[in-house]
Parts: C-alpha cells; sequence; structure tokens
C-alpha cells in the first residue's frame, strides 16, 4: 500500500455545534482532547480520565456549560485516559446516560479488572496519571450493539475494533464529523503523521486493517476529532498513512522477535528514540518528549508484540 503525503492546512477545523475541550494530563496540555456536542441533547465524547476533572468542569463553564446540564455521555472504549472520568460523573449527575458498546459496558459497572490491566501496563504512574475510577450505575448504562437503534438522533455508532475489540467511532451527523477516539491513532498535530496506539493487552492488528480499510472507508465527513489530539482535516489519507505506519510496526517486530529477546529490548528502545525524532519537529522535542513520557510508544511496540506472541498465523504472515 502506497503512503500517501498528509496535505491539510496548517491549521485546525471548526465544526458547529461541536466544541473540543482540551483537558489535560499531568500538566500536559495537548494530550487527551473531549468533545461537548450541543445537539440533540447536552452531550459529552469521551471525558477523560478522573485527574482531569478539575480541568474538564473548567472548558465546559468556558462554554457556558455545567456538568449537571450533560444528559449524556458517549464513550469510544473503556481506557482510562478515554473514560476514567465516568464514574464520577454519573455520581455528580443522576440524570447522566452513559453509552458504550455492549461489551465494553461491564468494565465500567465493575471497573477493578480494568483498573489491574491498566495498572500492570503504567505501572507505578498508574495513580498519578488516572487517579480513582469509581463504577458507572448499572441503571446508568446504555450498552450499544450492532443492529440496535441509534441511541441519540443523528449519532451513528461505528464499531471500528483494532485498537480494542469493543471500540466505538461516533458519526455526528449533523456536524459532518467522527469522533474517532483512538481508531485514526494519535494525531498530535495538524501537519504530524498518526501514530499507531498499540498498548498491550487488546489490540488486534487484522480487526484494525479491516477497520481501516473497509469500516472507514466509506465514511464520508468534513472533519474527524481524535482524543490525541483534537479536530482534523483528512479523514482518508490519515486512514490509509495509519494502515500503513500499523503494518511497518507490526513487521519491525515481528524481525526484532525472530532474533531474540535482545533484539527485542533494542527495538523497542528504538521505536521510542525514533518516535521521538517523527514527532519532534511538529510538537517541539519537549513536548513530544512530555507525551511520550505518559503514553511511552515502547509500550506500543510491546503491545503489538503482545498480540503477535498470541496469534502464530498473523506473525507467520509478517515474517514471511
Amino acid at each position: 500500500m502506497t503512503e500517501p503525503e498528509i496535505r491539510v492546512p496548517d491549521v485546525r477545523p471548526e465544526v458547529e455545534g461541536v466544541a473540543p475541550l482540551d483537558v489535560g494530563l499531568d500538566g500536559l496540555p495537548g494530550a487527551i482532547c473531549t468533545y461537548y456536542l450541543e445537539r440533540p441533547e447536552p452531550t459529552l465524547v469521551d471525558p477523560g480520565p478522573s485527574t482531569s476533572l478539575e480541568a474538564l468542569e473548567a472548558g465546559l463553564a468556558g462554554i457556558g456549560v455545567g456538568l449537571s446540564d450533560l444528559r449524556h455521555l458517549l464513550l469510544t472504549h473503556v481506557h482510562l485516559d478515554h473514560a476514567g472520568a465516568a464514574g464520577h460523573l454519573a455520581r455528580q449527575n443522576p440524570r447522566l446516560e452513559v453509552h458504550i458498546h455492549e461489551d465494553g459496558a461491564p468494565h465500567l459497572a465493575d471497573p477493578q479488572r480494568l483498573v489491574a490491566s491498566t495498572r500492570r501496563t503504567f505501572g507505578d504512574d498508574h495513580d498519578r496519571l488516572w487517579g480513582e475510577v469509581v463504577p458507572v450505575p448499572r441503571d446508568r448504562l446504555r450498552g450499544w450493539r450492532p443492529g440496535d437503534p441509534r441511541p441519540l438522533r443523528g449519532v451513528r455508532p461505528l464499531p471500528t475494533p483494532g485498537h480494542i475489540a469493543h471500540h466505538l467511532a461516533w458519526e455526528i451527523e449533523h456536524a459532518g464529523v467522527l469522533l474517532a477516539g483512538d481508531a485514526l491513532g494519535l494525531n498530535l498535530h495538524v501537519q504530524a503523521p498518526p501514530h499507531p496506539a498499540t498498548p498491550p493487552p487488546a489490540v488486534d492488528l487484522p480487526q484494525w486493517r479491516r477497520t481501516l480499510d473497509e469500516r472507514l472507508a466509506p465514511v464520508e465527513v468534513d472533519a474527524f476529532g481524535s482524543t490525541h489530539f483534537g479536530l482534523h482535516s483528512g479523514l482518508h489519507p490519515r486512514r490509509i498513512r495509519l494502515r500503513v505506519s500499523l503494518d511497518a510496526q507490526a513487521s519491525r517486530v515481528a524481525r526484532a522477535m525472530a532474533e531474540g529477546s535482545e533484539a527485542e529490548r533494542a527495538d523497542a528502545e528504538a521505536f521510542q528514540r525514533e518516535t521521538l525524532d517523527l514527532q519532534g519537529p511538529y510538537l517541539s522535542r519537549t513536548r513530544a518528549e512530555a507525551y511520550f513520557s505518559c503514553f511511552p510508544a515502547r509500550t506500543d511496540w510491546e503491545g503489538m508484540r503482545f498480540f503477535l506472541s498470541r496469534n502464530p498465523d498473523v506473525l507467520s504472515e509478517l515474517q514471511t
């Protein structure tokens, strides 16, 4: 597959009725973006972690919205950088309905396994980055599955597995925007190439390929929103570019696996350095280092290795 050049304006698009809000992470701006929708009812998409609740409330207040005004919370998936604040918001707002793929809903009702998995990945940094995770009351959860009616008028859920099996993107039809979560990778600057977000343990390479090649190919929108970070033009060039990057990442991990554990360690560190070199010119080296300290690229390398080690057919395909 030929890698396309990303040619988009050096500005973020503006979408009427969709307000991107920077909730930050560990004092770092431009790391996590939530989206406020005015229609059809006050709605938030991917609120971020509980450590960002203060910034979230301040961002909403800046556009004249209080937490109690919200009626719906749309989640792309359960990872704590996207959904960690959901339980807190549901506690504070008894009228809030929380929408997610039905396979993700049990992890919000009882987040113990989710927290344990995240703690294994982030270790001592877990509590500083993600904070306390509290359950979403079951009577407030609205699990969606393919074939169900749309949860909101003008809002179309799109199954986009790959980053995680239950991932959903939300097409806001009246605004002409796709709020894609992590389905289109990390898009940290309007000119920077997308970075594949592949942390363990739930990455599925063939499913992500199908998401990019088939599920998202027919989507026609004016802009898309990435949780990491912000609104962008050029859905389809970025979709294809991410597909190329995913395959390249998988192939290099497969080569290192064939050479043994020493090569694996060296290549994981090389991937971290090369990611900083690639993103640094767009973000500034300092900001790139701060971001990829919170979300290490070497962890994405390890996530791909985790998947390939458990899927020998895919590994064999990449090693031939």
